[in-house]
């Protein structure tokens, strides 16, 4: 089983404390890791088979990106985004899932451009430290932010 497949395991039985939201295709989760706060993955439901987007149904495919706009739209309202970043990777998880960064200027701050560029120059060490997990009662906070936002777009 893969990290993620562990993941959603994780939310059927209540014990991945960074769920926020099921949708039709997916799960809505927020990083472990909060350097650029508001950070949140869209997990696709299903793994079998589908790695890449192109192996969806065009009907499936259209949903997943909609539900995923959506979820932007929700993480950028909530944690006041000047730019959304999108990846859909996977050589790591070979597993639809997409990793949405609200961006903001100065959130690199150790690279040049007035902190400006992609996710990938911040170094990943620091992107992943333990410093940059939300406590318990900050992790209820963000959840509930990104929830209200959702409520109002779907």
């Amino acid at each position: 089983m893969c990290f993620i497949c562990d993941r959603i395991e994780q939310i059927k039985n209540g014990a991945n404390p960074y769920f926020v939201r099921e949708l039709e295709t997916g799960y809505v989760v927020l990083g472990d890791n909060q350097h650029f706060r508001g950070y949140t993955l869209f997990l696709y439901k299903h793994h079998e088979g589908k790695t890449e987007l192109f192996h969806l149904e065009p009907d499936e495919r259209a949903k997943f990106l909609e539900e995923m706009t959506l979820v932007a739209q929700a993480v950028s309202r909530a944690f006041g985004a000047e730019k959304m970043n999108y990846e859909l990777l996977g050589m790591g998880d070979a597993h639809l899932h997409w990793h949405l960064f609200p961006r903001r200027s100065g959130d690199i701050e150790s690279c040049g451009n007035n902190g400006r560029g992609p996710v990938w120059w911040y170094p990943m060490e620091k992107m992943y430290a333990d410093d940059n997990r939300p406590a318990p009662e900050e992790l209820e906070n963000m959840k509930q932010r990104l929830r209200d936002e959702l409520d109002k777009l779907i």
